[in-house]
């Protein structure tokens, strides 16, 4: 199959790669670090959760983040919603899309967000109405689609069983995580062969973590079989809570600069992306996580 002509990339830096974060992010950094990615030219920029704050206080702003921030016409500002809580909290301010978390491992589900991966479906479904009574967009999330760290390796068949629920529940895409970052090009290509049987491949994205270093070669294979939507984190930011010292998702930038040389089209200006991914992580106090940009700072 050939590559896609168009790879949409969804940002999950303000999200997923600063809930982890020790030190409390202030409210404007968050703010100006969502309108630079968007004025970067991405299109989908993942701008906070509406989860307990006592759970994870780093998104404890998210309300005033979604409040503050310069919303663009063509750019998509997605927020995570465990549940009708959530859902609603993210209604007050205006949100047009949400995102909802299911695994494919029942270990993780029951430490992660403490029920069976069945209980967490049905969490969902009364999201997954009140979302088509307002008009709003759901994405959904697989978590573990490769490896467990408390199962191991994760069934193929499994993550399609729970992809394909989430995606007849109404969800618009289903994007597969290789939450701790095993995954491998040959057993992401299984597991994506395994799910396609059940979701059209154009509803898929890929995330994958760089824990092993494996994360732009599994994008490439997600790539062969025809997957046209891939998460990363700006600066590779986001570490993996399950392995000390381990990098956690993708970094944008280096995904940028590899589909820029494979002649995909992507939309993003790498220059304005690399600055963002400079200010956030001197915001941080360290340098980032992305070999991409520290080449091109270098030179």
């Amino acid at each position: 199959m050939p590559f896609p002509k168009k790879v949409k990339i969804v940002e999950v830096g303000p999200r997923d790669g600063l809930q982890n974060e020790k030190q409390i992010v202030p409210l404007a950094t968050k703010v100006e670090l969502v309108d630079r990615l968007s004025k970067a030219g991405l299109s989908v920029v993942e701008a906070g959760s509406f989860v307990s704050p006592k759970w994870v206080p780093q998104m404890a702003d998210s309300d005033k983040v979604m409040q503050q921030i310069h919303r663009l016409e063509d750019v998509s500002y997605p927020v995570l919603t465990p549940n009708m809580k959530g859902f609603e909290a993210a209604m007050a301010i205006g949100a047009k899309e949400v995102a909802i978390f299911g695994a494919a491992s029942e270990s993780f589900s029951q430490k992660n967000i403490n029920c069976s991966i069945e209980e967490s479906l049905a969490r969902f479904e009364p999201i997954m109405e009140a979302a088509k009574e307002n008009n709003v967009r759901v994405r959904g999330y697989v978590s573990c689609v490769v490896g467990c760290p408390y199962e191991g390796a994760i069934d193929p068949e499994k993550v399609a069983e729970v992809a394909a629920r989430l995606y007849n529940m109404g969800c618009y895409e289903i994007s597969l995580g290789d939450t701790v970052g095993v995954g491998t090009p040959e057993k992401v290509k299984d597991m994506i062969t395994a799910v396609v049987q059940d979701v059209p491949v154009g509803k898929l994205a890929g995330h994958f973590h760089d824990t092993y270093g494996q994360a732009l070669a599994n994008i490439y294979a997600a790539l062969e079989l025809g997957v046209h939507v891939i998460d990363s984190s700006v600066a590779g930011l986001g570490g993996c809570p399950y392995a000390k010292g381990a990098s956690g998702n993708v970094a944008t930038e280096d995904v940028v600069y590899m589909l820029n040389g494979l002649g995909i089209e992507t939309g993003v200006d790498l220059v304005k992306l690399c600055e963002a991914g400079r200010f956030i992580s001197q915001s941080l106090g360290r340098v980032p996580a992305s070999k991409v940009s520290l080449a091109l700072s270098a030179q």
